[in-house]
């Protein structure tokens, strides 16, 4: 019996259809489960540090954009109304306001079109991403050839000027 046991199994698959016997074993894998529930949000260690290192940032405006990661949607989307964020963590509305003006001012967050009576915001993405990095890396490669495409037509001026101050009246 023990003899039975030891001896080796022959496991294939077959191709139900042709009858071909195929190589390698079949693997059932579960569905991918997201251990953090409702949602995720990558983040850059290095903006983590520069956001703890500006002094400009109190603890209202670190309050608000703490609010506002946790309602970041796919491509780093925020719909949130002030007043929302207010009633939600018990704030003045101008100071929410304020610090809104303060996270859009070091390009933390950035205007979006405005959605009803109230701007979207979307993270820069430069900070954290919410989505498929794929989308991520195409942001990026978009705004890379956008900074490019501004500086040229800087340079382009800055040469036209220079030009136009060259020739005599």
């Amino acid at each position: 019996m023990l003899e039975s046991l030891m001896k080796r199994r022959n496991i294939a698959s077959v191709d139900q259809d042709t009858g071909e016997v195929l190589d390698g074993v079949v693997v059932y894998c579960g569905v991918k489960q997201n251990p953090y529930s409702t949602g995720w949000v990558m983040n850059s260690q290095e903006a983590l540090e520069l956001l703890a290192t500006d002094k400009d940032l109190k603890g209202e405006t670190y309050r608000v954009l703490l609010l506002l990661l946790s309602r970041l949607d796919f491509e780093n989307w925020i719909q949130v109304t002030q007043n929302e964020i207010s009633e939600k963590l018990e704030m003045k509305k101008p100071n929410v306001s304020r610090a809104i003006s303060v996270l859009e001012e070091k390009g933390i967050i950035l205007r979006g079109p405005k959605v009803g009576r109230s701007y979207a915001f979307r993270l820069n993405p430069y900070y954290g991403w919410k989505g498929k990095v794929k989308n991520l890396n195409d942001y990026r490669r978009e705004e890379d050839d956008q900074r490019r495409r501004d500086l040229k037509e800087r340079h382009l001026k800055a040469v036209e000027n220079a030009t136009k101050s060259d020739q005599p009246e």
